[in-house]
């Protein structure tokens, strides 16, 4: 798919018509179960199914990076892979400084690969991620979902240990076929300690639960008995 071409498919999904309102206009989408899961539709279909890859990489890279003020730049899907096999099979994952999610979700195809779709169970992959971008975020959430990953998402600064807030994504169906739910974990001192995060900066997240498992008790074992 040409660039120009990709820009104006994206453009059209999320209903903008200029690159810098398009992620206020995915984070607003994502909290909205019907629309959001309606535009990862019209994605898949535009991305013939495939979600081997990140296909906000060559746009968000060109569009939205700020490499002159936060240094951002992104790892080549060769590097990706790499490291991806580096890594090897496991059921925890942890990547600071995620960007839109290209290795994780290197990560997350090899994991599906080595098991097959037919029997990869999400329940059994846990992925940690954390991203300081404002303009990353939503694009990194959005990754996750559509492919039906539980993942802890942390949005803050992985040296000082601040973040405007925590976001659990859950395949409540547990299928390879679903697409996560979208879960803000509270602003307390339970989730501070779990996640070792030292204060909440910036403004807070609404309220928003999804899942019917409402809290992960542990980063290994996610608990219904215990509610925000």
């Amino acid at each position: 798919m040409q660039d120009e071409k990709a820009m104006e498919i994206i453009h059209d999904i999320f209903g903008v018509n200029e690159s810098f309102k398009l992620p206020d206009a995915i984070m607003e989408m994502l909290f909205d179960k019907e629309r959001r899961e309606t535009a990862m539709r019209r994605y898949l279909k535009e991305y013939d199914n495939d979600l081997s890859f990140d296909g906000f990489h060559k746009y968000y890279e060109a569009e939205q990076a700020n490499r002159k003020k936060d240094k951002q730049d992104f790892t080549p899907d060769t590097v990706a892979t790499i490291m991806s096999k580096l890594v090897g099979s496991s059921d925890m994952y942890y990547e600071p400084a995620a960007g839109t999610g290209g290795i994780v979700i290197t990560k997350w195809w090899n994991d599906i690969k080595d098991k097959s779709p037919f029997f990869y169970k999400p329940s059994n992959n846990l992925y940690r991620v954390e991203e300081l971008s404002d303009r990353a975020l939503p694009f990194l959430l959005f990754n996750l979902m559509i492919r039906g990953m539980n993942a802890i998402v942390i949005h803050g600064d992985v040296l000082e240990r601040s973040a405007r807030g925590v976001f659990f994504v859950q395949n409540d169906l547990d299928t390879y076929m679903a697409f996560s739910s979208l879960n803000v974990m509270p602003y307390s001192d339970e989730v501070m300690k779990e996640f070792e995060i030292k204060e909440w900066t910036g403004e807070r997240y609404p309220e928003h639960i999804e899942s019917k498992l409402e809290v992960i008790k542990n980063e290994r074992s996610i608990s219904s008995t215990t509610k925000f």
